[in-house]
């Protein structure tokens, strides 16, 4: 997470929760698709626990099935915009559009922006209807140069009470978070954590 961004929240963008419990707020970004979602739905079910999707509205559209699917088991879903824009080379009014888009598929007040990039003009247009989920731990599960052994160390070191931990469900990831999304998870439930999708 930006350090700025996350030195600067307001009410309106969280990057992470607090929290006095030992829970760690595990989300995906950037499916559904059937190559992987839902191999991790069947991972997170394995182990009775609630994680966050921010869905890209495209996806959504191709693979309502797959989506069903995310909603019919209880997680939290997020808009991840239509088309995985990227803030900081979108105009405002273009930006909101295509998040406005997304939401046309499913209704949600949970806002990721795509790359965590956003300008404040998009922030303001935006934020009376969605809160900016952001995060305090991004695994960089989708890094071609990120081995699995590193990606599952770079969850477990820095995760703690009220994390918002970031993996994805894309092609990208496929690999890294079949081997360390399982591990990760085993490694705090044995600690006495739980894990539960945002709602806010």
């Amino acid at each position: 997470m930006p350090y700025l961004i996350k030195l600067f929240s307001p009410k309106y963008w969280i990057c992470e929760m607090a929290s006095t419990e030992k829970i760690i707020y595990l989300t995906f970004d950037d499916g559904p698709i059937p190559e992987t979602t839902p191999e991790i739905l069947s991972i997170l079910k394995n182990h009775q626990l609630q994680a966050t999707f921010f869905c890209v509205g495209d996806n959504v559209r191709k693979h309502p099935e797959i989506f069903e699917m995310v909603r019919s088991e209880g997680h939290s879903i997020g808009n991840h915009s239509f088309s995985h824009l990227n803030g900081w080379r979108t105009p405002p009014g273009a930006f909101v559009e295509n998040i406005h888009r997304c939401n046309e598929y499913f209704k949600t007040n949970l806002f990721r922006p795509p790359y965590g990039r956003f300008t404040f003009s998009q922030y303001m247009l935006l934020r009376k209807e969605f809160r900016f989920i952001l995060w305090s731990l991004l695994t960089r599960d989708f890094r071609s140069s990120t081995t699995r052994e590193k990606c599952l160390s770079n969850a477990i070191d820095n995760s703690q009470a009220g994390s918002i931990v970031v993996f994805h469900d894309s092609l990208k990831a496929v690999e890294n978070v079949r081997y360390a999304l399982p591990r990760f998870l085993d490694h705090f439930l044995e600690k006495g954590y739980r894990f539960e999708g945002i709602k806010v």
